[in-house]
């Protein structure tokens, strides 16, 4: 701890966390930790759903340059099928507040679960859209997962993961349909097992 931060700063020590990508049926599930600073306040953050692409994108480098600490982490598609996509969306926050260069005095987690941490913690349903620092972690999360689908997406053309992100829509379950799963698809989920089970 710096010398010189004040009783009440030390109490502002929470960590949010929240994650992106439980529901997709490909790709890693994506989570991120995030410390604010309340000395460089940053203004609009709010759930990273009800915000435009082009504003997550700004509010992304701004929460990365001015958080007192921030991790983006994840679980990738074996682990989700190993363990299943709640276990793994756990082990992905646990990675992530380990992650923080500072270590939280409280994480407060985005949903009804807590990971196991070394830290206390409390789960906060809605989260995203009540406490700053949680919104912070929706938003580093949706915009990383959202830059690696498009890089996935150039190579793995044909699926439309830039459009849908990876999550069940008509357009990707066609895709799936037509052309099979990918190494990047969840073989755990139902639509996909499916394919995958001799008829």
């Amino acid at each position: 701890m710096q010398l010189g931060m004040d009783f009440a700063q030390v109490e502002a020590l929470v960590a949010g966390v929240d994650e992106v990508g439980r529901g997709p049926l490909c790709g890693a599930v994506v989570t991120a930790a995030v410390i604010l600073d309340p000395q460089r306040p940053i203004l609009g953050l709010n759930d990273s759903k009800k915000l435009s692409e082009a504003r997550r994108e700004q509010l992304f480098e701004e929460i990365r340059e001015k958080a007192l600490a921030w991790c983006i982490a994840r679980a990738e598609v074996e682990e989700i099928d190993r363990l299943n996509i709640l276990q793994a969306t756990l082990l992905a926050m646990q990675r992530a507040v380990e992650g923080l260069s500072v270590t939280p005095r409280l994480a407060l987690i985005d949903g009804n679960r807590c990971p196991r941490l070394a830290v206390p913690c409390s789960a906060v349903v809605k989260g995203d859209s009540q406490v700053p620092a949680i919104a912070a972690a929706s938003i580093l999360a949706k915009v990383s997962r959202d830059r690696e689908m498009h890089e996935l997406d150039r190579q793995y053309p044909g699926y439309g993961l830039a459009v849908h992100k990876g999550y069940p829509t008509a357009m990707h379950l066609q895709a799936l349909r037509a052309l099979g799963p990918t190494p990047i698809h969840r073989r755990s989920f139902a639509p996909v097992r499916a394919l995958l089970e001799p008829s």
